[in-house]
């Protein structure tokens, strides 16, 4: 009976995309919270939500919050965040979030997500092309 039920809990994450779908609501959890972190200019937090490699690549939460506000204005100081899909590539769980700014304009990003010793670390942010008006 417990393997029958273990073998079904399996299958269904298998098909709900693994590790990274079972997690989904802690992967969201940690952008929402890097995502406020910004809004309240706490960038000592912003940076703690970042990967070791991130945090490496920038080495300070200063150098990290001065290319936030240049790179990504949007993620900085977002109008709305909205969750879309959550899926695996290369094995990272890889969240999508569409993000409208203060001026209304609408973007997308791909937040590629790590697992780290105190839970999942935004490995990166990736900004894609959003769709067209009306498309």
């Amino acid at each position: 009976m417990r393997r029958t039920i273990l073998a079904a809990v399996l299958a269904v994450a298998a098909v709900a995309g693994g590790p990274a779908r079972a997690d989904g609501e802690g992967i969201r959890a940690v952008i929402g919270a890097q995502i406020e972190a910004f809004l309240a200019d706490d960038l000592a937090a912003a940076f703690g939500f970042a990967s070791p490699g991130i945090r490496a690549m920038f080495g300070s939460p200063d150098r990290f919050g001065q290319m936030v506000r240049q790179g990504y204005p949007m993620v900085w100081r977002p109008g709305s965040v909205r969750y879309l899909d959550l899926r695996e590539e290369g094995g990272r769980p890889v969240q999508r979030v569409m993000i409208v700014d203060a001026q209304g304009v609408l973007h997308l990003l791909d937040y590629v997500m790590q697992p780290g010793e105190d839970g999942w670390k935004i490995n990166g942010v990736y900004l894609l092309q959003a769709p067209a008006a009306g498309a």
